[in-house]
């Protein structure tokens, strides 16, 4: 059975380089045996995280119908846009939500044993890369596996061709390995 990778871009522009990134990686979790669900943020639009609201109301629905995704999924590879050096303030607001236990008694049940994948794309040299040294941090700590090899594509507004596919080969292929390693994982720990 394939197993289910979620992916996502911390990204709500509709011409957001991530978001690209992110498509290129769902077609590659494909090619690699995988089953990719490409999932939009803007679709669970999630207020700032507000402890006080949250012992008030529970968790927001768009909260809910997000967190119930990544937990019945085995794994996810995020695409995160730099800020500063750092994570988009969508996608740590997202992670945020994710690591709070609402209904389910496990309280990081969208982080314990998931394998994740980490990609950035960027206009700079760097690909996003120094925002996903932040973004690999937060997420070990919450008891995710992380992959260990991991994809930052640099000058990324050139990079894709106008039908979304990267031009450059070994990026391509570095998608591929990536996505590639995070489906096997999965599906060892899934067994």
């Amino acid at each position: 059975m394939a197993p289910q990778i979620l992916v996502f871009a911390g990204s709500l522009r509709a011409r957001s380089m991530n978001r690209q990134l992110a498509a290129v990686a769902a077609a590659a979790v494909e090619e690699a045996g995988g089953s990719a669900e490409l999932l939009e943020l803007a679709d669970y639009p999630m207020p700032m995280y507000d402890e006080d609201e949250e012992t008030r109301s529970g968790l927001p629905e768009p909260v809910r119908a997000f967190k119930a995704k990544v937990v019945a999924a085995p794994g996810y590879i995020v695409c995160s846009p730099e800020y500063n050096g750092s994570l988009s303030p969508l996608l740590k607001n997202s992670l945020d939500w994710l690591s709070r236990q609402g209904d389910d008694p496990r309280p990081r049940a969208a982080y314990d044993g998931k394998v994740i994948g980490l990609m950035a794309a960027s206009d700079g040299g760097l690909g996003g890369l120094r925002g996903l040294v932040h973004l690999r941090q937060i997420l070990s700590n919450l008891g995710a596996h992380v992959h260990p090899e991991e994809f930052a594509l640099s000058h990324a507004g050139s990079a894709f061709d106008g039908d979304g596919r990267l031009r450059d080969p070994q990026s391509r292929a570095m998608v591929a390995r990536v996505a590639g390693g995070v489906v096997d994982l999965a599906r060892r720990l899934v067994g």
